[in-house]
């Protein structure tokens, strides 16, 4: 494997590659850095979520522009603003030693004016949400006269997540003297019309698709029932006191929930989702960023562009429906060559979808176990006995203090002291935890034989005409009618 300085870079960004701890170049960087580096056009880089594609456009780009310079030489354009927030600090931290670059993050949820007095000053890389930033370019606050780089980072997310008119009208509107580098997780078929549409012979780097999912990471499959998942997550968070991961959720409601009910329990824990505001949003970041929190609850939406180092486990609540997305999650943890642990807590009606991931990914779920609690009573008593040994007495206890106390424990023997302490121990464990067993034996529903994808029933669907999956229901207060309201008001 090539190291970065065998791929011909300056000793600035080489000194700032170092300081970040980067030492060998991804599968992505070493094939997409040498043509970015020496192709003056457009470009496709299709990689997954996690295989260093921030670097791999991020390296070229410090190396190509004009630093000296205060106009915007490069925009980049990313689905969620957590992911615009890590693209800027990861190129910022890349550009560390090269001098004063300034690079603006532009999104939604912000103080819009907060922004634009940071264009004012001289933005030379933007960082930006499709809607954000065409509302700044309407608003004439972005000049884009000087511009040489368009990025476009998880280009099939912003489309999954309805910015197509957002993305067409900011390339027509930068459309002179610039190159498009396009990168994305697949080439689905609006991403094919974006390269017909506005790219010139682009150079293409494909990441061998059978390599999506990292080899460092274990994968288990834990068979209960669903009321009994968030118990399980309590467990798991009892029996492994290193535990530090990521909780995916389908719903926001159900994110919420979890947290709640997990905080409520004395678990440190916090929810990301759509409907919380930035600055709550911000400062969750911060504390499992900081390691305050034991868990992070989310939604695969609000999860986009979390890249913090040391997740040791990525725990699925609910299983996605399309395998990309379990690569995108699971591919949070085993970071840097370390390994990683991804679990799917499932219902026996999940076993099917659980075989077409193996099949999909090319990986091996093994059957895991939500631990009893005895095992969890055993290993917190452990931790606990080894706890007070290392316990330093304290010195202001003073020596009247000690006698009174010593005095008034006369009576009772060493045996019957021990076992108040431990009773005292016992009693928390058992209060938290119920103490059946969660793990569901009966036999799925389907265990063996051929699965095959769940192919949607057309009912008569004509030539040409497309499905859509709308995943509200009842419990978000929409019903028939208000669906029928919402297509309407959508479609015209």
């Amino acid at each position: 494997m090539k190291n970065f300085e065998a791929l011909g870079l300056t000793q600035p960004l080489l000194d700032g590659l170092a300081e970040m701890g980067f030492e060998n170049p991804t599968e992505i960087q070493q094939q997409a850095i040498p043509i970015l580096l020496k192709h003056d056009g457009d470009f496709i880089g299709l990689a997954q979520t996690g295989t260093g594609k921030t670097a791999a456009f991020g390296i070229p780009l410090l190396e190509l522009m004009d630093t000296s310079s205060k106009e915007t030489q490069a925009l980049i354009l990313a689905p969620t603003r957590e992911l615009a927030q890590q693209i800027c600090r990861q190129i910022e931290a890349m550009s560390q030693k090269m001098g004063r670059l300034n690079v603006v993050p532009v999104f939604g949820g912000a103080n819009i004016m907060g922004q634009i007095k940071d264009i004012r000053r001289g933005a030379q890389v933007i960082v930006a949400t499709p809607g954000r930033l065409m509302d700044l370019m309407k608003r004439r606050e972005v000049k884009l006269d000087a511009l040489k780089f368009l990025i476009l980072d998880e280009a099939d997310e912003m489309l999954n997540m309805g910015f197509r008119e957002d993305i067409d009208f900011i390339l027509s509107k930068t459309d002179v003297g610039r190159n498009i580098w396009l990168f994305s997780a697949t080439m689905a078929r609006e991403i094919k019309k974006i390269v017909d549409t506005y790219m010139v012979n682009p150079e293409e780097v494909r990441i061998n698709r059978e390599d999506i999912v990292n080899s460092n990471i274990t994968h288990q499959y834990v068979q209960l029932k669903a009321r009994d998942k968030t118990e399980a997550l309590r467990r798991m968070l009892d029996f492994d006191q290193d535990m530090f991961g990521v909780v995916f959720c389908r719903t926001k409601r159900d994110t919420q929930n979890v947290a709640d009910e997990l905080n409520n329990n004395g678990y440190s824990t916090e929810a990301l989702h759509g409907d919380m505001s930035q600055a709550q949003r911000d400062a969750a970041m911060k504390r499992f960023r900081n390691k305050n929190l034991k868990l992070l609850i989310a939604t695969d939406v609000a999860a986009r562009g979390i890249d913090v180092e040391d997740i040791t486990h990525v725990i699925h609540f609910a299983l996605p429906d399309d395998p990309e997305f379990y690569a995108h999650r699971s591919g949070r943890t085993a970071r840097a060559g370390k390994k990683g642990e991804s679990i799917a807590l499932i219902t026996k009606g999940d076993m099917r979808k659980l075989k077409f991931m193996e099949k999909k990914l090319s990986i091996t779920f093994e059957r895991g176990e939500i631990p009893a609690l005895e095992a969890i009573t055993a290993k917190r008593i452990s931790r606990w006995t080894e706890g007070i040994k290392g316990l330093e007495v304290n010195n202001k206890i003073t020596d009247e203090l000690f006698e009174e106390v010593k005095t008034s424990l006369e009576d009772v023997s060493k045996d019957e002291l021990i076992g108040k302490f431990l009773s005292q121990e016992f009693n928390k464990i058992y209060k938290r935890n119920s103490i059946t067993d969660l793990n569901d034996r009966s036999k799925p529903r389907e265990d063996s034989g051929e699965y095959r994808e769940r192919k949607p029933r057309s009912r008569g669907r004509e030539e040409g005409m497309k499905t859509y999956f709308i995943n509200l229901g009842r419990k978000d207060d929409m019903n028939k009618g208000a669906l029928l309201g919402f297509v309407c008001d959508v479609t015209g």
